[in-house]
């Protein structure tokens, strides 16, 4: 456990079906009559955006809407959205939509306020001295949890590889969760986002940055997410199922805030960097295998997640009860019917030594693991996804 631990925290968080009511309410507080939404194009097309600009308009607020964030942002394309928002005279931002859209939002924010250029705030030559203008995360996915953390990830194409920004001046302003904006969230999006949820609980769980805490959302995280996830999946419409979704991602988010995720997002960031694999996708193909590895480690805590997923542990030993979880990851995945085919992405035998040369970079997360990560224990992970 950490010596020392703390807990950064959004302004104001408003969560249950129909909140998405109060957002006229919530931007009025920061008195902001400017304000762009951010958003991508499937979460556009779909009509979410709708409501919530209606609301604003009629109480007098000024909307301006860009609705392009690519699935996987690039360097340049999240300057040229910056660009795009300061040319409204923006007073507030609102992201709207899944990671992606709502770390852009997080970006364009302290961009607004701190003369830095991105790609040095990407590769550490520059810091964030101020908070950015007012920002308000609307997630229409429960899987990041971008909307508590104070991470920001950006795709760097040279690099093929995505690199995380780390700063609490990130953090957002306000927070809502609506349950009535996902219920129309495809099956297999559903699946993906809520095992990303999972794997950040998960993996700030066992972190060596783990506390007291990190530990209290992750737990709660893992309890939430694993007995509803099968049912948002089959039920879309289910809104209990969808609440939970929601609060257990926002929860795993914060569990990022104080604690860290760990090799299981080392290992992902290759696949999306590169071969443009999702996010979610990539993660959850991965916790099995790298929760499998750092099983001599992790007994008594795995014992811990096994509990918290409801799995009948009644008279079993921590390892045991941890060998069960990680079963439980296995028939999880297969239940949500989560596939990936590598080939087909291009990954084969050859392609294995420059993605473990890329998740060997990142050491943020790499040495937050509970057990050393060799290249042979990548390459040994990597090749039973093959």
């Amino acid at each position: 456990m950490s010596s020392l631990y703390s807990l950064l925290n959004i302004g104001k968080i408003i969560a249950g079906a129909g909140s998405i009511a109060q957002i006229a309410d919530v931007v009025a507080s920061f008195e902001a009559k400017n304000i762009v939404i951010i958003t991508d194009q499937g979460v556009w097309d779909s009509g979410l955006v709708e409501k919530p600009k209606t609301i604003l308009e009629a109480a007098g607020i000024n909307v301006h809407v860009i609705h392009d964030t690519p699935p996987e942002p690039t360097v340049d394309q999240v300057n040229a959205i910056c660009q795009a928002t300061k040319a409204f005279a923006c007073q507030m931002i609102i992201g709207i939509g899944g990671g992606s859209s709502i770390d852009t939002a997080k970006i364009v924010s302290v961009l607004f306020t701190n003369d830095v250029i991105l790609r040095e705030l990407v590769n550490g030559k520059a810091q964030l001295k101020r908070k950015g203008i007012p920002t308000l995360m609307i997630p229409t996915t429960a899987g990041t949890g971008a909307e508590a953390t104070p991470n920001a990830i950006v795709l760097v194409p040279e690099e093929e590889l995505k690199i995380g920004i780390v700063n609490e001046k990130m953090v957002s302003d306000s927070v809502i969760l609506d349950p009535e904006l996902t219920i129309n969230l495809p099956k297999h999006i559903t699946a993906n986002t809520g095992m990303d949820a999972l794997c950040h609980a998960i993996e700030c769980y066992i972190s060596k940055k783990a506390n007291p805490l990190s530990d209290t959302f992750a737990i709660k995280a893992i309890t939430l997410i694993s007995r509803s996830i099968r049912t948002a999946y089959n039920d879309g419409s289910n809104l209990a199922a969808r609440e939970d979704m929601l609060l257990g991602a926002m929860f795993g988010g914060i569990s990022i805030a104080t604690s860290s995720t760990t090799a299981v997002h080392a290992l992902s960031y290759p696949l999306g960097g590169k071969y443009h694999i999702p996010h979610g996708l990539s993660n959850a193909i991965l916790l099995p295998d790298v929760m499998k590895f750092n099983l001599d480690v992790c007994e008594e805590k795995f014992a811990d997640i096994a509990i918290a997923m409801g799995i009948d542990v009644k008279g079993c030993t921590a390892r045991d009860a941890a060998k069960k979880m990680i079963n439980n990851l296995y028939f999880m995945i297969k239940d949500l019917e989560i596939k990936c085919d590598l080939r087909a992405k291009g990954i084969n035998e050859e392609s294995l030594e420059d993605m473990i040369e890329a998740a060997a970079k990142v050491t943020r997360l790499l040495n937050n693991n509970p057990k050393i990560v060799t290249k042979d224990d990548m390459r040994m992970i990597y090749k039973k996804l093959l």
